[in-house]
C-alpha cells in the first residue's frame, strides 16, 4: 500500500522515500539510474545516491522503474508526442501552399476527388474532408529518425530528488501537510488527500482542519474507521455525503447522491442532530444549498430516526416547512435601512464575514463615526480571521488603491483630450472601470466597475493592522535563506489558483525566461468522442492590441512556427501541437499561448490533456519535446472551451518574463479560434497583469524583523547551521533541522 502512494510523496515534495532492502553493491545501478533520470531533467541528490548505492542492483533496479514512470508523468514524457510536419520546426510551409497541397493531393485520391471538386465549385473547401489534413502520416518512429540527438545544454532544467524519511513517516507527513493545509487545494490535491486519509485514518491526525473542503475528504475516512466524524456546521454533513458519494466537496457542482448504508446514516443524522441541539442557529446555513439538503434527506431518511429531532429540523428547513433566518439576511436588512453602526456589531459575531464585507461597509458609510467604527471592529476582531482571509483582504485593499488612481488618470487624461478635442481610440484591453473576475474553477469574465472608492485614510489604516497581525503570526525563522527567484511567486491564498503539474506557480505569479527559443506544447487524448484542440499563440503590443498570432491558420510567422493540426486524438497514442518562437524576433510585448477546443469532447471529459512550455538555446536541435528542457507542465482541467494557462511579458530591459494566469473563457460550444477571441483574452490578460498579487516578498519582508539574519542565497554557499530557507528549488546539503519551503508546500507560509 506504502509503494502505491510513493508517486505522490515524489510528486509533493520530490523527496523519494527512504529506499529499504537488502544490503549490497548498487553503486553501477544507482549511477545508471541517476543517468536515466538527467535524461528527463531529474537528478539524485548526493545523499539519495549514496543510500541507493548500498542496496543490491536488484532492490534498485526496483526502485528506479517506479521513480522513473512517475517522472515522466510529471514531465510529460510518459507519451509519445509527434508532430504533423515530421522536420518541426524545420521546413514547415506556408499556411496557403500547405492547404493548397492537401487539394491536390484529395485531388489525386479517387475516393475525394467528386467531394473535393463540389466543395470547390461552391467556392468553399472544408478543410476536414481532406484526407492528408489532420492526421499524422509517420509514425513516432520515423519521426524520431527525422532529429537528431539533443546536445545537454547549461540551462536545462535539473529537479533534484532528495533523500526522505522512510515510506510511513513520508506519507502521514504529507498527509498531515494536506489535511492541514490553511488554503484550499486543487482538484488533484483533494484526490490525493483522499487517497492518503483512507490510509492514515487510524495514525496521527492534525491538530486542526480548517478547510471545509479537507474537513469533508478526512470524515470520509474517518467513518471507515469508526472514528468520531469532525463538524462545526451542518454544512460539513452535507460536504461529506458528496465525499462519500464521489461528488464535488466544494459544493459547487450538484452532487448525485449514492444510497448509504444504515450505519453511515445512523452516523450522520446524529451529527446534525449534535450540531442543531447545541446551537439552533446552524440551520440558517441549509438555505444557501436547500436543494442539495433536500435530495439528501431522500438518501438519509430522517424519519427513521424520531428520537434525533434536531436533524428533522434541517430537512423540514430545507423543505420551506420551518423558517430559519440566515445570518446574511439580518446583515442586509440592517444594511438596507442605512444602519452600518448595527451591521457592523451584528459582524463581529463572524470575522471572517466582516472581513469579507470590509469594502462594502466602508463605501455604505455617511460620516466619519461610522468610517471609525468599521476601522475598530476590524482591529478588534483580526486575530479571530484567517491568515488567508487577512491576506486576501490586504491584496484586495491594495489593488482598490491602485485602481482608484488608475481611474483618477484615465478621466484626467479623457478630459485632456476633450479640451483639445481630439477622439482617443482605447486598446482591445483598456476599458476603464473594468472588473476582472475568477471564479474558484478558473474561469474568467470581466464586468463594469460602479464601486465607489474606499477612503484612503481607513484604507491604509486596516493595511497596516492586517500587516502587524500577520507579522504577530509568523513563526520566529531563525536565520532567513531566500533565494532571490521566489520574491514574484503570488501566495497560493488558494490551491485553485494553481493547476497540478512540474514548474507550475499560482495565478498571478512571475518568474524569468531564460533561453532563446520558447516551445509551447499541448497533449490531449480523447475518451470516446472524436476531439480537436487548437494550440494557438497570440502576440499584443503595450496596449493590449493584436499584431500577429501563431495557429493552424498562420502556420510561420518571422518570430516562429506552427508544428500543424491535429484533429483527432483517439488511444492509446493522443495527439500534441506545438508552437516554436525566436524571443528576439518575437514583435510586441505579451505572448499568450492558449489551448481552443474546436470540437469534441471539454477539457474536463477528455482521458488527458495537459499545457507546458520548453526553453532551448539557438542550437539545441533534438526532437519536437525533449523532457529535459521542459521548464513547465500543467494539467488542463477547468471550465470553458478556451484555456490561458500563462502569459510572456516583455520587460523594460528588454527580458521576457512569464505570469501565470491558470483562466478559461467559456468560448464557443465549437470552432473557438484565436481570431475570434482575441479582444476577450486581451482584456482578461490586461486584468491580471495589472493587478498587484500579494507575493512571497511580502511575507519575507514581515519575517524578516523576526529573523536573527537574513540572506539572499547566491546559489552556491549553503549555510552550516539550520535554516528558514525560501525558494524555487531545495539546494542540497542544508542542514537536516531546516525548514524549507518550496513551490511544492508553499501554503506554509501561510499563518493559521
Amino acid at each position: 500500500m506504502v509503494h502505491s502512494l510513493e508517486p505522490l510523496v515524489i510528486r509533493h515534495t520530490h523527496r523519494l522515500p527512504a529506499p529499504s532492502g537488502p544490503s549490497g553493491q548498487g553503486d553501477v545501478t544507482a549511477r545508471q539510474f541517476d543517468s536515466a533520470l538527467m535524461s528527463v531533467g531529474f537528478k539524485l541528490s548526493v545523499d539519495l545516491l549514496d543510500r541507493l548505492s548500498g542496496l543490491t542492483p536488484e532492490a534498485v533496479a526496483g526502485i528506479a522503474a517506479r521513480t522513473l514512470d512517475t517522472v515522466r508523468v510529471m514531465t510529460g514524457e510518459h507519451v509519445r508526442h509527434n508532430a504533423y510536419f515530421i522536420d518541426f520546426p524545420a521546413n514547415v510551409p506556408d499556411t496557403f501552399d500547405f492547404w493548397m497541397r492537401c487539394i491536390t493531393e484529395a485531388l489525386a485520391d479517387d475516393t475525394a476527388r467528386d467531394g473535393v471538386l463540389a466543395q470547390l465549385r461552391d467556392g468553399v473547401v472544408d478543410l476536414l474532408t481532406l484526407p492528408s489534413y489532420g492526421n499524422y502520416r509517420h509514425t513516432y518512429a520515423e519521426m524520431l529518425a527525422a532529429h537528431d540527438e539533443l546536445i545537454a545544454a547549461a540551462g536545462d532544467r535539473l529537479t533534484v530528488l532528495h533523500l526522505g524519511g522512510g515510506p510511513e513517516e513520508e506519507v502521514t507527513a504529507l498527509y498531515l501537510a494536506l489535511a492541514g493545509s490553511t488554503t484550499p487545494l486543487g482538484d488533484e490535491g483533494l484526490a490525493d488527500l483522499r487517497a492518503l486519509a483512507g490510509h492514515c485514518a487510524e495514525g496521527p491526525q492534525p491538530e486542526a482542519i480548517p478547510v471545509r473542503e479537507n474537513r469533508a475528504v478526512v470524515n470520509g475516512a474517518r467513518l471507515g474507521v469508526g472514528a468520531e466524524l469532525l463538524l462545526d456546521t451542518v454544512t460539513d454533513v452535507l460536504r461529506l455525503a458528496c465525499a462519500l458519494s464521489g461528488g464535488d466537496v466544494t459544493l459547487v457542482e450538484p452532487t448525485r447522491f449514492r444510497s448509504l448504508p444504515r450505519p453511515v446514516r445512523r452516523t450522520m443524522i446524529a451529527g446534525l442532530d449534535a450540531l442543531v441541539a447545541a446551537s439552533p442557529a446552524k440551520l440558517a446555513d441549509v438555505l444557501p444549498h436547500r436543494e442539495a439538503f433536500k435530495r439528501l434527506g431522500e438518501r438519509l431518511h430522517p424519519h427513521e430516526y424520531p428520537g434525533r429531532p434536531h436533524a428533522a429540523d434541517v430537512f423540514a428547513v430545507a423543505r420551506g416547512e420551518k423558517e430559519a433566518r440566515s445570518f446574511d439576511s439580518r446583515v442586509e436588512e440592517l444594511l438596507g435601512a442605512d444602519d452600518v453602526a448595527g451591521a457592523v456589531k451584528l459582524l463581529t459575531a463572524a470575522p471572517g464575514k466582516l472581513f469579507r464585507s470590509l469594502d462594502r461597509l466602508l463605501r455604505s458609510c455617511r460620516t466619519q463615526d461610522e468610517r471609525d467604527a468599521v476601522v475598530e471592529a476590524a482591529e478588534q476582531v483580526a486575530p479571530k480571521v484567517s491568515g488567508r482571509v487577512l491576506l486576501s483582504v490586504r491584496e484586495h485593499l491594495r489593488n482598490r488603491a491602485r485602481e482608484q488612481d488608475r481611474t483618477r488618470g484615465q478621466n484626467r487624461t479623457r478630459g485632456q483630450d476633450r479640451t483639445r478635442g481630439q477622439n482617443r481610440t482605447r486598446g482591445a484591453g483598456e476599458p476603464a472601470g473594468r472588473r476582472v473576475f475568477v471564479n474558484r474553477r478558473g474561469r474568467g469574465w470581466v464586468t463594469t466597475d460602479t464601486r465607489a472608492s474606499v477612503p484612503p485614510r481607513e484604507r491604509e489604516r486596516l493595511i497596516e493592522a492586517l500587516d502587524a497581525e500577520t507579522r504577530r503570526r509568523l513563526p520566529d525563522p531563525g536565520h532567513l535563506l531566500i533565494d532571490p527567484a521566489v520574491l514574484d511567486v503570488a501566495l497560493p491564498l488558494s490551491g485553485r489558483a494553481t493547476a497540478a503539474g512540474l514548474g507550475v506557480l499560482p495565478r498571478g505569479s512571475v518568474s524569468p525566461v531564460d533561453g532563446e527559443q520558447l516551445r509551447f506544447f499541448v497533449h490531449w487524448r480523447q475518451t470516446e468522442h472524436s476531439t480537436d484542440y487548437d494550440l494557438s499563440a497570440l502576440m499584443l503590443d503595450a496596449g493590449y492590441d493584436t499584431l500577429s498570432w501563431l495557429s493552424y491558420t498562420a502556420l510561420k510567422k518571422v518570430s516562429g512556427v506552427h508544428s500543424g493540426d491535429i484533429t483527432d486524438a483517439p488511444a492509446p497514442g493522443g495527439a500534441s501541437e506545438f508552437i516554436d518562437l525566436r524571443l528576439k524576433a518575437v514583435e510586441g510585448t505579451f505572448i499568450v499561448p492558449q489551448v481552443n477546443i474546436y470540437s469534441g469532447e471539454g477539457f474536463e471529459e477528455v482521458e488527458e490533456s495537459f499545457f507546458g512550455f520548453m526553453l532551448r538555446e539557438a542550437e539545441q536541435r533534438g526532437r519536437p519535446f525533449e523532457p529535459r528542457t521542459v521548464r513547465m507542465k500543467s494539467e488542463l482541467r477547468g471550465p470553458g472551451r478556451v484555456a490561458l494557462p500563462l502569459a510572456f511579458i516583455r520587460g523594460g530591459d528588454g527580458r521576457w518574463r512569464a505570469k501565470w494566469l491558470h483562466l478559461y473563457l467559456q468560448g464557443s460550444p465549437n470552432a473557438n479560434r484565436v481570431e475570434e477571441n482575441r479582444v476577450s483574452v486581451a482584456t482578461l490578460v490586461r486584468g491580471i497583469v495589472e493587478r498587484e498579487q500579494l507575493t512571497v516578498r511580502h511575507l519575507t519582508g514581515l519575517m524578516a524583523g523576526r529573523a536573527t539574519s537574513t540572506t539572499l542565497w547566491d546559489g552556491t554557499t549553503v549555510p552550516d547551521g539550520p535554516v528558514t530557507y525560501i525558494g524555487l528549488e531545495r539546494p542540497d546539503g542544508l542542514h537536516p533541522d531546516s525548514v524549507i519551503v518550496t513551490p511544492e508546500n508553499l501554503r506554509a507560509l501561510i499563518p493559521a
